[in-house]
């Protein structure tokens, strides 16, 4: 399933808008949703410019209810906001009912599946709900294989959470299909699966599993492509975050691309765990990769800096500055231009 053209979409962004981190998922569908997105709820922004909010350049309402959106015609209500935990907090569940009551289809990609929810005896015909971190059948546990692959395969990995790394893969995916590379994105989060259509819910998956799923996707599109863009999830320096190791044994990356939120030193939420200097994450990065010499040698080839925070003069003083402490090409991947980073993977 993915959302398609034809689909007029709501997104549910109550809190998320305002930079807390909870809302990246909607953020991201309307930079990349193919869908036109035609309502943003979020009651504490109500009213309020989405362009000056969030610099991303589209021309929708943003409205404080389900119900104030439905002036707009929505098909769809996508849950954009992913509190920690992936739990559905009750004033949501009431926002969600409001909308299946009015015939809406609902994209849900938090932990709570509503298949457990009695709304589905509330459907009308053409009517659905997406559940979109479902565990997928058939897993094994994974083998290496995908080191035989002749495809390039990139993956992002981070200093943190919620850094960019799916925007990243994502515009680099953009920039080799422009240059008529046979280029595929790979997603392994919510919003990612959401905007593609296809991929693995990471988070979803039991943690014995977890790398065993990832070569199950890479090894099925391996062959068809020249280069993979695997989006990568949470961080080696995150205290509680179990995804980049799945990741990397299970793509077994040729390439790697790190990305830093521009002057950040601790982790979100958790300030006393700094982020150390980045030619130290980078070194970190290979190693693990590496593991000694029982997987082939795997080298952070640039660095997306993610200055979204910064005016543009500093933006690119920020990039100027990692380029030179790093020795590693650097661009903001959503602002500036790319081409150089994809240069460093093909």
């Amino acid at each position: 399933m993915r959302l398609e053209g034809n689909q007029r979409i709501a997104i549910l962004l109550h809190e998320g808008i305002r930079g807390n981190g909870n809302g990246k998922t909607g953020l991201a569908l309307l930079r990349y949703s193919e869908a036109p997105v035609v309502a943003v709820i979020d009651k504490d922004c109500a009213g309020e410019s989405l362009f000056e909010l969030t610099g991303i350049s589209i021309d929708v309402p943003i409205v404080a209810s389900v119900a104030d959106a439905l002036t707009y015609t929505p098909d769809v209500l996508t849950i954009g906001i992913a509190p920690s935990g992936g739990v559905l907090p009750q004033a949501w569940l009431q926002e969600i009912q409001c909308a299946v009551a009015a015939g809406l289809s609902v994209v849900n990609g938090l932990h709570t599946p509503l298949a457990t929810i009695p709304l589905r005896s509330h459907l009308r015909a053409g009517q659905w709900i997406w559940d979109v971190r479902q565990e997928p059948s058939d897993l094994a546990i994974a083998s290496g294989k995908a080191r035989s692959l002749s495809c390039r395969r990139v993956l992002t990995v981070g200093t943190d959470m919620a850094v960019g790394k799916m925007s990243a893969s994502l515009e680099l995916n953009a920039a080799a299909k422009k240059r008529g590379l046979r280029s595929k994105f790979l997603a392994t989060g919510q919003a990612g699966i959401m905007i593609s259509g296809d991929g693995i819910p990471l988070d979803a998956v039991r943690v014995d599993f977890a790398a065993g799923a990832v070569e199950q996707l890479v090894m099925r599109y391996g062959a068809d492509y020249d280069i993979l863009f695997i989006e990568g999830q949470g961080s080696i320096l995150h205290p509680g975050s179990t995804a980049t190791l799945p990741l990397i044994r299970g793509t077994q990356p040729t390439h790697l691309i790190l990305v830093h939120r521009a002057g950040q030193t601790h982790i979100r939420n958790h300030p006393h765990v700094p982020i150390p200097p980045l030619t130290e994450v980078v070194k970190l990065y290979e190693s693990i990769a590496t593991a000694g010499g029982a997987f082939a040698p795997v080298k952070v080839v640039g660095i997306a800096l993610n200055t979204a925070h910064l005016d543009e003069l500093a933006a690119k003083q920020a990039i100027t500055q990692v380029q030179a402490e790093t020795n590693l090409s650097c661009t903001d991947a959503v602002r500036f231009d790319i081409e150089s980073l994809l240069n460093t993977v093909y």
